[in-house]
């Protein structure tokens, strides 16, 4: 192609070959160049067996051969494919050019008066990311106090915790209805800590002060965003403010936040609407809250039907059945394609109330419409809002047919259920002490695509140990150590106790061990019940190791415990052997190891200064965790 190009520019220049004459031979060229083996082709198939073709006739036009295309692919369909490919591709890796700077730019100046911008979630990759999985772990194990501590020492590290690092821990203590830790929380990380808050933050921060009752410091939040964040108030902020003033008896400042939210560019939310609609109908003012539901019906066409469950649930606490169920099929007849959560609703209403038919026809309608992935119709919520219903009625085996149901519509396809859909059914028939049904749950849950988590072993525990099978209880909990999952001091020191009065002291210090070889190390009330259990025991040479163990870890041991050990070796006349394993460790933890980093003081300017280094007489600092762990988890967040 490169010499036609040549032979094209040459003709042009000079123009000695007339229009008539160039044309059929530079046709016959760009045929010959886009199908060089032609079998026609007079010039590159001397082969008279192939029918051969005459050059083109100047003169007649119609001679000339049409272009043949070759293509790189085998079909038109594969061509296709390769295209969407690199679309796709595209998509997910944009073009090194438009990532890279022009570097004959210099880098833009940031302005120095512009406000900082919380992280975005690219920041959260790498050791940061890491980091926010090791807190999400602590959470999920409900070790919040661990969590925390985690959080918090990361701030004087140099892997310093994202936004959403912070907003999960809060958030946690906010679900936990620990309010004041949440608060003192967000106090430490975004005011003291510099990290910039999102309006996630501050809407955990809105909510922890409204449910604690202070609607007025809320506000003061409120008002704070409008003034000085980078970003407006979410829905979200509306909803926790209007729930916060209509509990505190305030809903006309209520309604006037609801217009401020409209006249500030905000959509009509209706969970906001349903805030201020329930708090007139729990007034008894009906035309104040229909005035509202019209409202919503004309700014949205399609609102929330936790509205219409609301009304339901209203009319049925008046005797009115007839206006709650109108209220009901008025919305079934709008053929909403409505989200789980509020069919959920929908359902706990409609149980709570009798209409027992009416809830499983609308369980049916939502398996039916569950088309994966366009249409998500239920969640693992409505198979327990369903299955309890059948726990409650005394109706076990109906309870199964509902959690392994699955749509009859065409095109429905069944739920994939989650590890929380397991645990609720397991821990119904926990309580009713069916451990034949839970074990094959168990069995089912470890044969699928899932992973059991705390919650998970913790009611097989529970529920083990409360029917005296110790032996399934102590493989289970075995199964939990060796999935590296959190063991929270409380429930350690349970179960510890139990397996140690049931006489199994020395398998409970074998996992034991195997917990200390993991990280985070268990906590030291968990070392004390069993190793005052090993001692009782008469255990001492395992008792010894424990305690060796625990102070190699750097866990630390308490004054009780440690007056504990020596009494009770001295009575054997070991006494001097546990000194010299306590003094060979507290000499290993204050002398071999460096001192463990402090949090930094506060400066007038802002900054922080870290106190606390490595030894600089060229000794290498140990493996393993800084002593003093434990004191550092149980440090209380209030003070940070």
């Amino acid at each position: 192609m490169s010499l036609y190009r040549l032979l094209l520019r040459s003709l042009h220049h000079h123009n000695q070959l007339s229009s008539a004459t160039a044309k059929p031979f530079i046709l016959h060229f760009h045929h010959l160049s886009t199908n060089p083996s032609s079998p026609n082709d007079p010039i590159t198939n001397p082969n008279p067996s192939f029918p051969q073709t005459a050059i083109p006739s100047p003169q007649d036009p119609n001679s000339y051969p049409s272009p043949h295309r070759t293509y790189a692919f085998s079909s038109a369909e594969e061509a296709a494919a390769e295209r969407r490919r690199r679309k796709r591709r595209l998509r997910i890796e944009p073009p090194l050019h438009a990532l890279r700077r022009d570097p004959s730019q210099p880098p833009p100046q940031r302005d120095p008066n512009a406000p900082r911008l919380p992280d975005s979630t690219s920041a959260l990759v790498g050791p940061r990311l890491n980091l926010h999985n090791r807190v999400q772990s602590l959470i999920r194990a409900s070790d919040l106090d661990a969590a925390s501590a985690l959080a918090r020492r990361s701030v004087f590290s140099n892997t310093r915790p994202t936004v959403f690092t912070c907003n999960a821990i809060i958030a946690a203590m906010y679900r936990a209805k620990r309010y004041g830790d949440a608060v003192a929380l967000f106090q430490y990380f975004f005011n003291q800590s510099n990290i910039v808050p999102n309006i996630v933050s501050y809407n955990n921060l809105i909510n922890a002060h409204c449910d604690e009752g202070r609607v007025d410091v809320g506000l003061e939040v409120y008002r704070h965003i409008l003034a000085n964040a980078p970003f407006s108030p979410s829905p979200v902020t509306y909803r926790h403010l209007t729930k916060g003033l209509i509990d505190a008896g305030r809903i006309g400042e209520a309604v006037d936040l609801l217009r401020e939210m409209l006249n500030k560019g905000q959509g009509a939310d209706s969970l906001v609407y349903n805030n201020l609609i329930s708090g007139f109908l729990k007034l008894g003012n009906l035309d104040k809250a229909n005035e509202l539901f019209d409202e919503l019906k004309q700014r949205c066409t399609v609102y929330d039907g936790v509205v219409n469950a609301t009304f339901m649930d209203w009319w049925f606490n008046q005797g009115k059945e007839k206006e709650a169920m109108e209220s009901y099929k008025s919305l079934l007849e709008r053929q909403f394609k409505m989200t789980p959560i509020t069919c959920n609703t929908l359902l706990e209403v409609l149980l709570k109330h009798g209409k027992k038919q009416e809830a499983w026809d609308l369980f049916g309608q939502m398996l039916d419409n569950h088309k994966p992935p366009n249409t998500q119709a239920v969640n693992s919520d409505t198979f327990n809002v369903m299955v309890n219903e059948c726990f409650k009625l005394q109706k076990f085996s109906e309870a199964i047919d509902t959690f392994k149901k699955v749509g009859t519509a065409a095109g429905s396809k069944p739920f994939a259920m989650d590890v929380a859909g397991f645990n609720n059914i397991i821990a119904r028939f926990c309580e009713h002490e069916m451990l034949t049904e839970v074990d094959k749950l168990f069995a089912e849950l470890s044969t699928k695509s899932l992973t059991p988590d705390c919650t998970t072993y913790r009611t097989l525990i529970d529920a083990y140990m409360k029917m005296d099978r110790i032996d399934d209880a102590f493989k289970v909990f075995n199964k939990m150590v060796d999935a590296g999952l959190r063991v929270v001091a409380s429930f350690g020191t349970r179960v510890f106790d139990g397996l140690i009065k049931n006489g199994k002291a020395v398998e409970a210090a074998q996992i034991l061990t195997k917990m200390g070889e993991k990280d985070p190390k268990p906590d030291p009330p968990v070392y004390d019940v069993v190793i005052r259990g090993l001692c009782n025991e008469g255990a001492f040479d395992r008792s010894r190791d424990i305690v060796d163990q625990m102070l190699r870890h750097g866990v630390g041991i308490t004054p009780a415990l440690r007056d504990f050990v020596l009494d009770s070796f001295g009575k054997v006349g070991r006494g001097e052997e546990i000194e010299k394993v306590l003094n060979a460790n507290r000499w290993v933890n204050n002398a071999s190891r460096p001192p463990p980093r402090q949090p930094g003081h506060f400066r007038s300017d802002g900054s922080t200064a870290n106190f606390g280094s490595f030894p600089t007489d060229g000794r290498q600092p140990p493996s393993g965790p800084p002593p003093l762990v434990a004191e550092l988890q149980l440090e209380s967040i209030r003070d940070p």
